[in-house]
């Protein structure tokens, strides 16, 4: 099987297959900046609309945004990303998903003057995405052709037609036009897919890939961090806020890359070539979008408590159900995907994701400083727990070394 594209004549036509041990290139780095920008702007539009209805609006753009950024990771795990055809790609989705998170809030609701923004939104995410199956077909696999070709059709040409359908109609109907667009992503992944071994062709490629888009999503955080408290002359509730809200992001890291995200690669590494495609589309494609919105959850309660660090007033339910609530999403985000690849629920995880979505309104009623400190808390003991718990599952294990 030769999925390598070579012509002398024009380079840009040239591509360089991935192989096992490949990394992550500085291109697909830069390339991320456009969806850390696109990442701010949802921020700012749930924090602008603060209401439920924001929220969903948000979530519902950010998997059209992880939909596009998954599809160009599987891109570039099958051909190098600075090289010919694939770079040209990189550069054209790159450029377009930042327009598109240019226009992040105006995606529903178009400002006066201008061109109109959701017809914008949509042009640009469709741009990505044109490009990246144009080329994502050209490199496919001769025996696989048809079905990738079939399976980027009936993705990207339904959902685009109810993409623009919906901001043609506008409200109410483009929200649900928009759902219907996103579901169809999913759907036709798992169907097209059936029976079929897609490669994966450097697993330490695909894995650091997606640890990578979550630190990204953490840094985004900590901007949103920085840039709230930068403004007010630093006091002791403010760096009392900013040291929380730090060790709250240093926790859901610690939760990714220091007890997971190896093993999870270990895993993934160990599973037939055959099956490999399949659990990664699950465990990576699926199951990271729990943990990227629930970062992107978690860091709008951040702003909103650090927004009133000082204020003698209750943290509130908006601000206590973003930080609570994604907070829960990405501790079960992180529990799904360690069920799927090392094939044991972790249930510490489930249990103290219940109990941030249980104390949320307990949460809301305490002041900024004091919601952040009992976010903190929960954390430090999960973590006490988790380690309680595998030592004592290692030693009760009679596989283990006594």
């Amino acid at each position: 099987m030769k999925s390598q594209r070579n012509t002398s004549r024009d380079p840009l036509l040239r591509a360089v297959t991935s192989h096992e041990g490949d990394r992550v290139t500085t291109l697909e780095l830069f390339f991320d900046l456009a969806f850390v920008f696109a990442f701010t702007q949802l921020s700012r539009l749930m924090a602008q609309q603060h209401d439920a209805l924001g929220i969903l609006q948000a979530l519902i753009i950010l998997a059209l945004l992880w939909w596009a950024w998954t599809s160009y990771g599987w891109l570039t795990n099958i051909a190098h990303a600075d090289r010919g055809v694939v770079r040209v790609a990189m550069i054209i989705g790159m450029t377009a998903m930042f327009v598109a998170g240019l226009v992040v809030l105006e995606a529903y609701d178009d400002l006066p003057g201008g061109l109109f923004g959701p017809l914008v939104f949509v042009g640009a995410y469709l741009v990505a995405r044109i490009a990246h199956a144009i080329v994502f077909v050209w490199l496919a696999e001769p025996e696989l052709r048809r079905r990738t070709l079939l399976t980027v059709a009936l993705s990207v040409i339904p959902s685009g037609t109810l993409l623009i359908a919906g901001a043609l109609l506008g409200a109410p109907w483009q929200i649900w036009c928009t759902i219907a667009a996103v579901a169809i992503e999913p759907i036709v992944s798992s169907r097209s897919s059936a029976g079929v071994a897609w490669p994966v062709r450097s697993t330490a490629h695909f894995t650091e890939r997606h640890g990578l888009i979550v630190i990204l999503a953490l840094g985004e955080s900590i901007l949103g961090i920085g840039a709230g408290a930068a403004t007010e002359p630093i006091s002791v509730g403010i760096l009392g806020g900013v040291i929380l809200s730090m060790l709250i992001c240093i926790a859901l890291w610690w939760a990714y890359f220091t007890r997971l995200s190896r093993e999870a690669e270990h895993a993934l590494l160990a599973v037939s070539a055959a099956d490999r495609g399949r659990a990664a589309t699950v465990a990576y494609t699926y199951l990271h979008l729990l943990l990227v919105s629930g970062i992107v959850l978690a860091a709008l309660g951040l702003e909103v408590a650090m927004a009133h660090i000082e204020s003698t007033e209750p943290l509130g339910l908006f601000g206590a159900a973003a930080l609570s609530g994604g907070t829960a999403c990405y501790l079960a985000g992180t529990a799904a995907f360690a069920r799927r690849l090392l094939g044991s629920w972790n249930i510490v995880r489930l249990a103290t994701a219940t109990i941030f979505v249980a104390l949320t309104p307990a949460i809301s009623m305490l002041l900024p400083l004091a919601g952040l400190a009992s976010v903190v808390g929960l954390l430090i003991v999960l973590f006490l727990a988790e380690r309680n718990f595998s030592t004592t599952a290692a030693s009760t294990d009679p596989r283990s070394p006594h």
